[in-house]
């Protein structure tokens, strides 16, 4: 569990060191923990798709999964988490998040 909770409002896209890409659905901290794993080769790369994205019933769904499931990481970290994203109810809500603004 995150010792703050934390709140969304970006969307970033995270190269993988194989070259794959996922969407993650983040904050600016988030993607400053990111670039740091792109500095320290965790992740190949990120960047920001979307900024200010609405808040909506699928975006606090999707937030209190991660505040309820994942530490989240210091800019100290030595590998990176990819966020799972379970089917259901929080893979819905995330793909919906994806689809409203325009994302995949």
């Amino acid at each position: 569990m995150a010792e703050t909770y934390q709140t969304f409002d970006l969307i970033e896209e995270i190269t993988r060191v194989d070259g794959t890409r996922y969407y993650e659905v983040a904050n600016i901290m988030m993607n400053g923990v990111a670039e740091a794993a792109a500095i320290k080769g965790l992740i190949k790369s990120v960047r920001i798709l979307q900024l200010n994205i609405p808040r909506s019933k699928s975006l606090v769904t999707y937030e209190e999964y991660i505040n309820e499931t994942y530490q989240f990481p210091s800019l100290q970290l030595t590998s990176w988490e990819e966020w799972a994203k379970p089917e259901g109810p929080i893979a819905d809500a995330f793909n919906l998040i994806l689809q409203t603004n325009h994302i995949g």
